[in-house]
């Protein structure tokens, strides 16, 4: 709950103190294709949206649905449909279509950047981790960041509570013992962690308590990056935790 106060303060500090515009710069004509535009490049941030239309339409044929995460081209404007939804023409390897603006966020924007950390706010479970983890990866220097750096560490140490509970219940001790593995291999190549590592996330294993914890790697980067901020001062006492857990 602090955490979320932190992110919502920051958002809001930064509504108040900031004025956005967004311009599009016109793509001279002879231009090589041969480098995608950063201003073209958006990510989703919201897969129950990213269906790519045949149309800018709600009502269109549907053609593919993307993953969250996945990095997408801008190929035209934006179109508005009868019912006022709006749509960005993307470019998808040779695919072509329409998809509906609340799907992706620009990489290049303050605007979205403060939407999916909104977003990030109303998500839960996984959900909440990945998206959180979507914001760290491309919204570099954000003012946002100290607040979701230490979020995105909470939520991690979090779920390896869970994670510890249930591969101790699913790994048996019988058939761990009578393998010539190392009891913490067991641990560590277990299938719960695989959706996390794919985010980048390690998890540290403690063999005497048969326990998992993150590691911290985003607490590190908030005490190197922002150590004059509140935020590296609660990050300093996560690892000063982290490492009395692992004694």
């Amino acid at each position: 709950m602090k955490n979320l106060l932190i992110l919502s303060f920051s958002i809001l500090l930064i509504y108040v103190t900031d004025v956005i515009s967004q311009t599009k710069k016109p793509k001279p004509r002879n231009a090589p294709e041969t480098r995608v535009r950063v201003d073209r490049l958006f990510v989703v941030i919201d897969e129950r949206l990213a269906v790519i239309r045949e149309k800018p339409s709600l009502y269109a044929t549907p053609i593919q649905r993307m993953r969250r995460g996945r990095l997408i081209t801008l190929s035209g404007d934006i179109k508005q449909d009868e019912h006022g939804v709006r749509f960005y023409r993307v470019q998808l390897s040779r695919l072509q279509g329409w998809v509906q603006v609340e799907a992706l966020a620009s990489i290049q924007s303050k605007v979205d950047e403060k939407r999916l950390a909104r977003l990030i706010q109303g998500s839960s479970g996984f959900d909440k981790i990945e998206r959180t983890a979507i914001f760290l990866k491309h919204y570099i220097n954000s003012d946002l960041r100290p607040a979701v750096l230490l979020l995105f560490g909470d939520l991690v140490e979090e779920v390896a509570a869970s994670l510890s509970k249930d591969a101790n219940r699913r790994l048996d001790e019988k058939e761990m013992q009578a393998s010539d593995a190392p009891i913490e291999s067991f641990y560590l190549s277990y299938s719960g962690l695989d959706r996390y590592r794919r985010l980048g996330i390690t998890f540290l294993f403690n063999k005497k308590t048969k326990t998992y914890h993150y590691d911290g790697q985003s607490w590190k980067e908030l005490l190197q990056r922002f150590p004059n901020t509140n935020e590296a001062k609660e990050a300093k006492k996560r690892l000063e935790n982290l490492q009395s857990k692992m004694q």
